[in-house]
């Protein structure tokens, strides 16, 4: 009790956070649940075609994260993207008309749900390759190593990626040249169908960079401020030219692997246990009330999320589609 008394006086959390920090965090989780619920229904909707990964109940892994990141820094991640995409500050207008295959998306409404990039975010895609993106990552950790600058790379990637040779052969190279790369293993616990028990021998995907020498630490990925103290730390080693550091996010997603998933495999008791007694959110709004944030200024930030979201929704749907012209457009680069 004391120690939460001092914490609310210094207007900081148990993680570290000010007041102001856990208020941004809050209203940057929000936005990334409230935008996947408005894109569950334009998908039931028909107005989102093809795949679509929701990232709904893991939005504290990416806000965290990106709270510990500075300019410069890049992100690469899987085809559960979108909350990425958010965090690292591309806008939601130009998320949602991407996913309806408008002319306002980031990719022009070309790529869809799996592949936006954005060069001013440092944001290289979503990738629907299983395991690609942790390849491309370390390339991008190299091109920091190459150029001498001080930049991280987090390269993000599931647990049932976390079994893909290319992975291997990343750690290897990232440790041998001791790159500056963050490998984000967001362990939700379900691939498409399997959990991870049944996948993965091993019991601990945080050290599964240790023959390569790579720490690494599993982080509760359902409490914001202890997945950005964490954050912090992998940051902090490998701008010191340490090399690479390993984190295993243990986090929980409340929809199916995709839209098409029924998530049979496990229960409805299951899930509900996890939104009652681990939601991220909510942990973060208990806490914001605890230190001394009123009712009203939370209720301003789920007003402002929800117009920003309505509007990201009005924009996909009244935005142009491409130009059949585009067919030809974007595919080669001249070097």
């Amino acid at each position: 009790m004391a120690q939460a008394a001092e914490a609310k006086k210094r207007g900081k959390g148990r993680g570290g956070f000010s007041k102001e920090e856990l208020l941004r965090a809050y209203r940057d989780m929000l936005l990334i649940r409230r935008f996947e619920e408005k894109a569950g229904q334009l998908y039931g909707m028909g107005l989102i075609g093809g795949f679509c990964h929701l990232y709904i109940g893991q939005e504290a892994v990416v806000v965290g994260l990106q709270m510990a990141l500075k300019p410069g820094d890049q992100v690469i991640t899987s085809y559960r993207d979108h909350g990425h995409m958010l965090a690292t500050g591309m806008e939601a207008r130009g998320v949602m008309a991407e996913l309806t295959g408008r002319s306002g998306g980031y990719s022009r409404g070309k790529g869809g749900s799996m592949h936006m990039f954005s060069k001013e975010k440092a944001f290289f895609g979503g990738h629907g390759i299983v395991g690609a993106q942790v390849s491309i990552g370390t390339g991008l950790a190299f091109s920091n190593w190459y150029r001498g600058n001080d930049n991280v790379c987090l390269t993000y990637f599931g647990e049932g990626a976390s079994n893909q040779g290319q992975v291997y052969e990343s750690f290897n190279l990232a440790a041998l040249m001791k790159l500056p790369v963050i490998f984000v293993i967001e362990n939700n616990k379900y691939g498409m169908g399997t959990s991870v028990e049944r996948a993965s021998a091993s019991r601990d995907l945080s050290k599964n960079g240790s023959p390569w020498g790579i720490p690494g630490a599993q982080v509760d990925g359902m409490d914001v401020e202890a997945v950005h103290e964490a954050g912090l730390a992998a940051v902090a080693h490998c701008r010191t030219g340490k090399g690479p550091f390993l984190l295993e996010m243990k986090t929980y997603r409340y929809r199916g692997h995709s839209m098409s998933d029924p998530a049979k495999y496990r229960t409805r008791e299951e899930v509900q246990k996890m939104r009652s007694e681990r939601d991220c959110i909510e942990g973060a709004r208990t806490k914001l009330l605890g230190l001394g944030v009123e009712e009203t200024e939370i209720k301003a930030i789920d007003e402002e999320v929800k117009r920003i979201v309505q509007d990201s929704a009005d924009f996909a749907q009244s935005s142009p589609e491409p130009d059949p012209k585009e067919l030809w457009t974007d595919v080669l680069v001249e070097g």
